[in-house]
């Protein structure tokens, strides 16, 4: 049974990223920092669940409860367990915000979308697999490109995506962390579109002191 049509429509917040120690704080992690975050402001803590395969966490209370998964599945294969929390908690995938970093973005932006392609990210190749289509919403992560050249951008992008940010982006993740937790919140109180808005528009205010390839940005979808 779907969630009744006035309820709010954000109810499953899922990060994106790979499980264990040798991985946090990793650019492709961004998600999960995201999350661990909210948690941690809201004095919630992840346990384990084996039937979602991820590790779930609950903020807030009444019709603004709002559940935090992190699939422990592995990247590749992070749609099995949001598949499985959509069963478990008999929700649509329209309720669902997949957080998700992107290389076409530079850090400090972010991109929230109704819908799309995976756009090359494992992560959400999985979950439109599991899903069985592209209408889920996503808040796309700007965590930059490490070059501009096709050819070394491709041969550099493991490495990149599974490094560290680096002492000096530091203050500027804190800062896109601070404002995905705001727009998060502005989701559950004003809807997608006008949570967009505001979104789609930021430019974290570090981002102007730090110097280095990144991708263009993307033309709007």
């Amino acid at each position: 049974m779907a969630s009744p049509a006035g309820a709010n429509p954000l109810q499953l917040l899922v990060g994106l990223g790979n499980p264990g120690v040798q991985y946090a704080g990793t650019r492709h992690n961004v998600g999960f920092m995201a999350l661990e975050r909210l948690a941690a402001q809201n004095g919630s803590t992840f346990r384990q669940q084996s039937k979602l395969h991820g590790l779930l966490a609950e903020v807030g209370s009444g019709p603004n409860r709002l559940r935090l998964l992190m699939p422990q599945t592995f990247m590749n294969d992070s749609g099995r367990s949001i598949r499985a929390a959509l069963d478990w908690f008999d929700l649509e995938p329209h309720q669902l915000l997949v957080l998700v970093d992107d290389m076409d973005l530079p850090l400090g932006r972010m991109r929230l979308r109704r819908s799309g392609g995976a756009g090359g990210h494992n992560g959400l190749r999985s979950t439109i697999s599991h899903l069985g289509g592209e209408a889920f919403p996503r808040l796309r992560i700007g965590i930059g490109a490490p070059a501009l050249n096709p050819v070394e951008r491709k041969q550099r992008t493991v490495g990149h995506v599974l490094g560290r940010f680096s002492p000096a982006e530091q203050p500027l993740v804190d800062e896109v962390l601070e404002e995905v937790l705001a727009g998060v919140a502005l989701i559950q109180r004003l809807g997608l579109e006008r949570a967009g808005n505001q979104l789609n528009g930021f430019l974290a205010p570090s981002a102007a002191k730090l110097a280095g390839p990144s991708a263009p940005e993307p033309p709007a979808a």
